[in-house]
């Protein structure tokens, strides 16, 4: 041994001491880290046939080891690390020598591409990269951030930090929008620095807050890095918990855990919104603060040229924007406690799964029954048995239910559909606020579309009932919300004379409909994007034509309509057409959504033509394929580097070493840490596909909620693009600063926007509900 340190350790060290001096040259990353895998191969590789590196394991052989074996203690429990006093034994670094490793590793690579990047099941995920690139990079082609950062600094500007708190602001919203790191900080440092600058922000507090802004796309939904890291850690925890019922005796996971090892990146998505927004508070807060003990460095701002629509006085204000949507919510609140509103979801009671009611298997060994009970408790083991006792089936007992016990049913549930009532209060909304901004005007429109809100509601608790069929639901609807869509045609020409609806409306609409589809469990993230990517390019080019004051924008409006449409009948009725019996309102319903379709697809196909004309699609086509290439050659080129270190032992040398505490958290704790100074050198996408693959079957094969590992770490690789020297962030926004703005004002500029992530960390890590209870509401 050389040093006292045994072949896979000197191995690990020059693994990472190619890989950091392949990325300090230079080179395009994907290319250094695949170019380090080979040399850092190569030179082990000689040193292992020369007989230099050797590794050291426990000798199997010795009375110590029987010893121990004979106590009880599982043979895979002991490593060097528990075990540091065991004889020891130095062998072959490579098990079937050189040659053998160099075949299994190129087979390993073969295995690997093919079930990662080409053919495998989390492809699918995967393009979901690509459209939100897509989205992104459309929205940012398209000036939307020009205008937000307009229409946000005159909002939050009068105030104490205002400029700084309207980039959080903004950085936020095209988060949640685009998630592209560098067009964001790139578009924000462009526009929104100079004027910091001349308004007397100081280059530290400016430069830090677009730096730290600009990755919240990194944490807020739809985030990239949730994508790509929510694919590896679903399969990592499936894996990782299989593994750990067989050791406890029992068939599988869902046997062992009572519910499916399953971790989606639409989870993950639900997971990120509350730690998102609390990122961006905390950014906020601190600006704010910032600015009221230092005023001259952050002082207030005031624009002149704002529309905010007739002037009223402050009750008014206060009744309209505050009063009026705190009674709404109070309502539904109380609407949905008394049993009012709710599910119009008819199902028996006994249609649901073990797991579902909270139930265990019990069908089990005698190990797996001991495994069970400790891990859940002998309460939920005695009711489960009594469960199976009384007749309660272990998997999803028969859904086809008589109409006698239908209507017994619907007769049970609440007589408001709680979604109707959440879809009509933000309907209402639209209609306060016009009202609100516009008193003065004849409110005849706005009446007769709240009496319509009225009738909608009362038409659900008198005529429709969970059993009615959604075509008739249509009809009995149809007056109410005629009426509806007579107060919107002249709410939203109104509020789109104000600036700041005007400029957030169209892609709040968009995100909501990205989000809601992925966060009300509609769909997964994969159409989700592509449906946010068309969007995008729609979205885009009814912004060009209205620049050119071209009237040809309603088709793109009209054809955005026709995706509403479609999506309501795609949700509501049966538009399969090679079932036997197709009823006529599913007829009806299949041929509108027909037309819906290709008048959506009509729509899409126009933006593209305009966008083409105005020669911006093609720059956003390309810097998609730039990006998404990017992505996918830093993935083959890590993987590579991952098998070479798992072809001499060292995934697993280092997975010995992190099961060598005994406790969980102590195990996580070292993993951020590890995680934390590795983002000062590798960018999160290396980070991804480099380190966590090795350290997932530890952290995510315990009890550790997976929702929470995996928000935590995606937090912490965030502070990858701001940590000197090698952030990302930090180069994107050196490069489009004025002279007047050093190297040293930004560094110095994102230290407290990095200790505000640790203190973001550290939260929830005392508070981990903050991760989970939207994902477990939704569920």
């Amino acid at each position: 041994m050389l040093f006292g340190l045994d072949g896979v350790e000197l191995s690990l060290i020059i693994v990472f001491f190619c890989l950091f001096m392949g990325i300090m040259t230079g080179y395009p990353v994907a290319f250094a880290i695949g170019g380090s895998a080979v040399i850092s191969f190569g030179i082990i590789a000689v040193l292992a046939n020369a007989g230099i590196l050797q590794k050291e394991i426990v000798d199997t052989a010795s009375e110590a080891y029987r010893e121990i074996v004979a106590s009880g203690v599982p043979k895979h429990d002991i490593t060097i690390f528990k075990f540091p006093q065991l004889p020891t034994e130095l062998v072959p670094l490579f098990e079937r020598g050189v040659d053998g490793a160099f075949f299994r590793t190129i087979a390993f690579v073969v295995n690997r591409m093919n079930e990662r990047v080409l053919a495998g099941p989390s492809i699918e995920t995967l393009l979901a990269v690509a459209m939100f690139v897509l989205m992104g990079i459309a929205l940012e082609r398209s000036k939307i951030a020009n205008d937000l950062l307009t229409t946000m600094a005159r909002v939050f500007g009068p105030l104490p930090g205002g400029l700084a708190v309207s980039v959080v602001v903004v950085g936020a919203f095209l988060a949640a929008s685009t998630g592209i790191v560098g067009a964001t900080v790139v578009t924000m440092g462009l526009l929104s620095l100079p004027t910091m600058l001349r308004n007397g922000y100081s280059p530290q507090l400016s430069t830090g807050v677009i730096a730290a802004s600009g990755t919240l796309g990194q944490i807020i939904p739809p985030s990239i890095v949730i994508v790509l890291l929510g694919t590896l850690a679903g399969d990592l925890y499936a894996t990782a918990q299989e593994k750990r019922a067989k050791l406890a005796g029992c068939t599988d996971a869902l046997t062992y855990l009572g519910e499916p090892a399953v971790l989606s990146v639409g989870t993950l998505f639900q997971a990120a919104v509350i730690p998102g927004i609390m990122l961006a508070v905390m950014y906020a807060a601190f600006a704010f603060g910032y600015a009221l003990f230092n005023p001259t460095k952050a002082p207030p701002v005031t624009f002149d040229d704002e529309v905010t629509g007739t002037p009223t006085s402050v009750q008014h204000k206060l009744f309209w924007f505050l009063g009026v949507p705190a009674i709404g919510l109070l309502l539904i609140g109380a609407a949905g406690t008394l049993g009012v509103a709710g599910s119009q979801t008819i199902s028996a009671n006994g249609n649901a799964s073990l797991s579902d009611q909270g139930l265990l298997r019990t069908n089990v060994s005698d190990q797996c029954k001991a495994s069970l009970i400790e891990l859940h408790g002998q309460e939920r083991w005695d009711r489960s048995v009594a469960a199976k006792a009384a007749g309660v089936a272990a998997e999803k007992a028969d859904e086809n239910l008589d109409q006698a016990e239908v209507v017994k049913i619907a007769a049970t549930l609440p007589p408001l559909s709680m979604v109707l009532l959440v879809g009509l209060f933000f309907i209402s909304l639209v209609l306060t606020t016009t009202y609100a901004l516009f008193p003065g005007d004849v409110p005849v429109p706005l009446i007769v579309g709240g009496v319509g809100v009225v009738g909608a509601i009362l038409v659900d608790a008198l005529l429709v009932q969970p059993i009615t069929s959604p075509g008739w639901t249509f009809l009995y609807q149809a007056i109410p919300f005629g009426a509806i869509l007579y107060g919107l045609r002249y709410a939203m020409p109104k509020l789109a004379e104000i600036d700041l609806l005007r400029v957030v409306f169209p892609p709040l609409i968009l995100i909501v409909a990205v989000l809601g589809s992925i966060l009300g469990g509609i769909t997964n993230p994969t159409p989700a994007a592509a449906l946010g990517a068309a969007g995008a390019l729609m979205l885009a080019a009814h912004r060009k034509l209205s620049e050119d004051g071209d009237g040809r924008g309603r088709f793109i409006l009209m054809s955005t309509f026709a995706i509403v449409i479609f999506l309501l009948f795609g949700t509501n009725f049966d538009l399969r057409t090679g079932v036997s019996n197709i009823g006529f309102e599913n007829w009806v319903a299949i041929i509108i959504s027909v037309i819906a379709y290709h008048l959506a697809f009509g729509g899409l196909i126009y933006s593209c033509f305009v966008l083409a004309g105005k020669k911006i699609l093609a720059p956003v086509v390309r810097e998609t394929a730039k990006v998404t290439s990017m992505v996918f050659a830093i993935l083959i080129g890590s993987q590579m580097l991952n098998l070479v270190v798992i072809s001499f032992g060292g995934e697993h040398y280092i997975q010995e070493f992190l099961l060598s505490f005994e406790r969980e958290w102590v195990v996580f704790l070292i993993v951020m840490m590890v995680l934390f100074f590795l983002g000062f050198v590798l960018d999160f996408l290396e980070i991804i596909y480099i380190v966590i693959p090795i350290v997932g079957p530890v952290i995510y094969g315990g009890s550790l909620d997976p929702k929470w590992v995996t928000i935590m770490i995606a937090i912490n690789l965030q502070t990858s693009f701001l940590t000197p020297p090698f952030g990302f962030a930090l180069f994107y926004l050196r490069g489009v600063a004025p002279p007047s703005v050093t190297t040293a004002h930004i560094y110095r500029g994102v230290i407290p926007f990095v200790l505000i992530q640790v203190v973001g960390l550290a939260v929830l890590w005392m508070w981990p509900s903050i991760v989970t209870i939207l994902p477990d509401l939704m569920k």
